[in-house]
């Protein structure tokens, strides 16, 4: 391993947290310094691309696949790397934060893999950035353990080989983490996260059989996919591993990547494990790229868009049959439900939605799919066994019979649902609530039975300003304004005053989530990522 000069990384604003010197070393930091300095001017590059891209798209409301890579896609001659041991079989995954409590109940699961969070499950304060280190490195070394002050009960981990498989995501490229800095600019979120987690832990990992598996959130090209393989190849040589014992799962949360899964997979082909369908990212960038392209383009509730609306159906079934053509995972989508503890017919309502979903994945080829709760481990398991049986995976499945269009893809069109007033009420109730627990520190939030993330915030925000934007009349004979946004805006706010009280209310920060919700809705000048206005309000 390289020898580490004293690093030039400065922590700034941050109150000191107990045990962060075992995160923030010496060596830790100089190896971060390396990565922003080496690869920060590539991404900002990339970002600049990004926002090219969006004005062609508004010019052409239209993508297609890429001329200039069709060489890429025409050669069936490679593949991606064969899969690691400790991730051949993904069957159910389990999502959710790095905190000390999900850390535990998410390796004890009894899901094969954890997807451990510091993106749109985690708000990115300073604490969760470091203290989800810790965790994790804790977890490695079975030094975890966590007693809840509330109920009394404890968790421990099970023994080793009861544990789930940890898939670290990094934040996407365009956060910054503003605690640390390099010559008075922030470094890159992406590069902090998995710069601290794999120098702590990639040989760690190895030694326990496992290696430094990442999933890559937000990526819109394989340029960027590209820029994550030159991160890893770096990576790997500086700590003194094997090139190719890093793995990344890539999320298609985008649309742009939607048209490039082959691209990507390419580009990562010595690194990569496969592809993963995200449903509420991928309708958040339909609407952000598209918000020009008229009323074609206008979603219905979120509600409404399903995995079997014809537009999704497209880009599920290309994706599985790109990963099962170039040898990697097709990875499905999120099962969010919350079990009720109080209402039984709830739980039997969504566990039967839950298990048609997953039922519907593992027949259409998929080779594994994720949840939200623990409670649905076994039943996402049983839709995958009763289709894989004893085998790993379904990868020799290659759905030779899926053949997609480019305009399959944003053909939004196609669906006969329309937005409602109540998809309306819901998205403002939604954002709002959401937004609230992130200003204080939570990213991943039961809402209505439903475990929400950040893309839940951003679909819910872009509905409300697309549907004011294309004058969306309701069913009620109303139009989408922003008057009337304010209007069901401050209805809310004042129902979530009457049910939880004066004294939590005003101990909350409803007030400025209902503002900030309004003003990435009602703005003309469409943000693009909710987080990032969100962050500068962000304390800690």
């Amino acid at each position: 391993m390289s020898a580490p000069a004293p690093s030039p990384l400065a922590v700034v604003d941050a109150e000191p947290l107990p045990r962060q010197e075992e995160v923030l070393t010496e060596a830790a930091l100089a190896f971060v310094a390396e990565l922003h300095r080496r690869f920060t001017p590539r991404r900002d590059e990339l970002l600049a691309r990004r926002a090219e891209r969006r004005a062609e798209i508004a010019r052409t409301s239209t993508l297609d696949f890429l001329p200039e890579t069709a060489a890429i896609r025409a050669d069936d001659s490679w593949k991606v790397a064969p899969a690691p041991a400790a991730l051949n079989d993904r069957r159910v995954e389990i999502t959710g934060p790095t905190d000390r409590k999900m850390t535990i109940n998410a390796l004890n699961s009894g899901a094969r893999v954890w997807l451990a969070d510091f993106e749109d499950a985690s708000a990115p304060t300073w604490e969760n950035v470091v203290l989800g280190q810790v965790n994790l490195i804790d977890a490695y070394t079975r030094n975890i353990d966590f007693t809840d002050p509330r109920s009394g009960k404890s968790y421990a981990l099970k023994p080793a080989d009861e544990l789930a498989t940890v898939v670290m995501r990094p934040r996407g490229w365009h956060l910054e983490e503003r605690h640390l800095t390099f010559d008075g600019r922030p470094v890159p979120g992406a590069l902090v996260d998995f710069g601290l987690y794999f120098f702590h832990n990639a040989q760690r990992l190895i030694d326990l059989g496992k290696g430094p598996y990442f999933y890559l959130p937000k990526t819109e090209s394989h340029l960027e996919a590209r820029l994550w393989n030159d991160v890893f190849v770096f990576a790997q040589d500086y700590v003194g591993i094997p090139q190719g014992t890093v793995r990344a799962t890539v999320l298609i949360e985008t649309i742009t990547a939607a048209y490039e899964m082959e691209e990507i997979l390419y580009e990562l082909r010595d690194h990569a494990a496969g592809l993963n369908a995200g449903r509420w990212d991928y309708l958040f960038s339909i609407v952000k790229n598209f918000r020009d392209g008229g009323a074609k383009f206008v979603l219905p509730d979120r509600n409404a868009v399903t995995m079997t609306a014809p537009f999704m159906r497209a880009y599920t079934e290309l994706l599985v049959r790109t990963c099962h053509k170039r040898g990697a995972h097709a990875i499905g989508g999120m099962a969010a439900f919350i079990p009720s503890r109080k209402d039984a017919e709830v739980n039997k309502v969504a566990f039967e939605k839950v298990k048609a979903d997953k039922d519907r994945e593992a027949g259409d080829g998929f080779d594994g799919s994720w949840v939200a709760h623990p409670d649905l481990v076994p039943i996402a398991m049983a839709s995958f066994d009763a289709v894989l049986g004893d085998r790993p995976n379904q990868k020799d499945r290659l759905r030779e019979d899926v053949s997609v269009a480019p305009g399959d893809l944003i053909a939004i069109d196609s669906l006969d649902a329309k937005p409602t007033y109540e998809g309306l009420r819901n998205a403002v109730q939604v954002g709002i609530r959401y937004i609230e627990a992130w200003l204080r520190g939570l990213g991943a939030v039961a809402i209505f039975n439903l475990m929400e993330d950040a893309a839940t915030a951003e679909i819910s925000r872009s509905q409300i300003w697309q549907w004011i934007n294309a004058g969306v009349v309701f069913e009620n004979g109303q139009t989408a304004t922003p008057e009337l946004a304010r209007k069901v805006a401050a209805e809310e706010l004042a129902a979530i005053r009457a049910e939880i009280g004066e004294e939590a209310f005003t101990a909350g920060k409803w007030q400025q989530a209902h503002d900030l919700l309004l003003h990435v809705s009602l703005d003309a000048d469409y943000a693009d990522f909710l987080t990032l206005p969100a962050y500068e309000q962000l304390v800690g």
